[in-house]
């Protein structure tokens, strides 16, 4: 069968194809084996400047050429990795033999051919390789997340005065406002933003099972470590693993995908009380011209873009949270369980970014509904109970918790019913004045200075 979007068997490369085209330059087959290549030049390049008797420092037109490689890798660049890779059966060292066929007819590099991968394990080409991948994709998933973000944000500060009833076990409560519930989770959201940016990603180079022993018995005159820290923090621009087995831990990662699990469940949080407000009636959607809500009834306008979004949220959690438990363990010095389910990198993010774009249409739709808002206020006169009982505690009412509960738990309270309780309490008469002045909707506290401080 041909591939195309319609017959790709996952939904990134089909349905949702153009969401994720973006993170195709940094998790795609051909995003790693570039990656692997840049790994291999600079690592090739540090050596030829380590002073080893047997390999003189590359010309700068050398240099160039190799980190041309990089620089000009494409699609046909690719299928000659993998044609070779049909007969070693081994992608890293398919790598290895493909950059060695690209240098053959140049007579300084062709000379300096068996130092490419010198010292090195696969996994020291990989780790790298996943560093400057993770690297580039969390620049992308920041962007995004920074941008729904802000769209949180305009509207906390947009609605940071509109009054609404609050509900807590889905029973009227203390009022609030619609941009102070914005802000609440912009300012959650917030926070893991800044823990994603602050995870540092790590690599090594230091061989089969971490000790440069196959280095240390080739030249033990040189500093190994240092070498192997200058390409991993000048050259690919990572932060230096000291300590590894054969494969670095990935401990960075599971950091990684556990802060933006807890973005994520913050988001869908967001997306469950957005479409409770829609099913509230607190906000309309915006209609789009010839959408279809129901193939059987024509009035329904869904809140599909939250549902989408919140279905996402939860794939993307369950890999990202497969990947965090997974790859920290590995027997012994290393086992190949942490190969293939590293090639998911891109599927957990890719879900991540169906998700925002699903996210971001449904907050592009809302239209507030403050007419309705205003009116599930209005016959919520008992949510003030909260504030005439606290006012009488002060002035030494005695009971007189024990007396709003009896005058509204379970019972529909008028404005007259509070203002009656009200005027008979033996209260300074400003503190009773302002309690007479006091309405659902002006019952807010702090609510709209907290919304504008998102």
């Amino acid at each position: 069968m041909e591939f195309s979007p319609l017959t790709a068997l996952s939904p990134l490369d089909g349905r949702y194809a153009r969401q994720t085209a973006a993170l195709r330059e940094f998790f795609s087959e051909s995003a790693y084996l570039k990656a692997r290549v840049r790994v291999e030049v600079e690592w090739l390049i540090a050596l030829s400047e380590a002073g080893l008797p047997e390999l003189k420092e590359i010309s700068e037109k050398g240099k160039a050429f190799l980190r041309g490689l990089v620089e000009s890798f494409d699609m046909q660049s690719c299928l000659g990795i993998k044609e070779i890779e049909k007969t070693t059966n081994h992608d890293v060292k398919a790598v290895e033999y493909w950059i060695k066929a690209q240098v053959a007819n140049d007579e300084e590099l062709a000379s300096a051919s068996e130092f490419i991968h010198f010292g090195c394990t696969s996994d020291d080409i990989n780790n790298a390789s996943h560093a400057l991948m993770l690297t580039a994709g969390r620049v992308a998933l920041v962007d995004y997340l920074e941008t729904v973000r802000s769209k949180i944000a305009e509207y906390a500060h947009l609605w940071a005065n509109v009054p609404m009833l609050a509900r807590t076990h889905g029973q009227t409560a203390t009022p609030t406002t619609v941009g102070k519930e914005f802000a609440n989770f912009a300012i959650r959201l917030g926070r893991e933003i800044e823990a994603i940016k602050a995870i540092r990603i790590l690599a090594k180079l230091n061989g089969a099972v971490g000790n440069y022993n196959a280095h240390i018995i080739a030249y033990p005159e040189v500093d190994w470590e240092a070498v192997s820290k200058k390409v991993v923090e000048e050259r690919l621009g990572v932060n230096f693993q000291t300590h590894s087995t054969q494969i670095e831990p990935h401990d960075y990662m599971a950091a990684l995908f556990d802060a933006t699990v807890r973005a994520n469940t913050i988001l869908l949080d967001l997306d469950r009380d957005v479409w409770s407000y829609i099913s509230l009636g607190y906000f309309k959607q915006k209609l789009k011209e010839g959408e279809v809500g129901s193939s059987t009834m024509p009035h329904k306008v869904n809140p599909i873009d939250f549902e989408n979004s919140e279905g996402n949220l939860g794939i993307a959690n369950a890999l990202l949270t497969h990947l965090a438990q997974k790859l920290p363990i590995s027997r012994f010095q290393r086992d190949l369980t942490d190969s293939t389910v590293l090639r998911n990198l891109g599927v957990g993010f890719g879900y991540c970014f169906i998700a925002y774009g699903s996210l971001m249409r449904g907050l592009g739709k809302l239209e507030l509904n403050e007419a309705r808002l205003a009116e599930d206020l209005d016959r919520a006169w008992e949510v003030l109970a909260e504030a005439i009982q606290t006012v009488m505690r002060r002035y030494g009412v005695p009971k007189p918790y024990e007396q709003l509960k009896a005058l509204t738990r379970g019972k529909g309270i008028t404005p007259e019913t509070l203002r009656d309780f009200i005027v008979g309490l033996e209260i300074p008469a400003d503190a009773k004045e302002t309690l007479l002045q006091l309405t659902p909707a002006t019952y807010l506290g702090k609510a709209p200075e907290l919304a504008r401080r998102a």
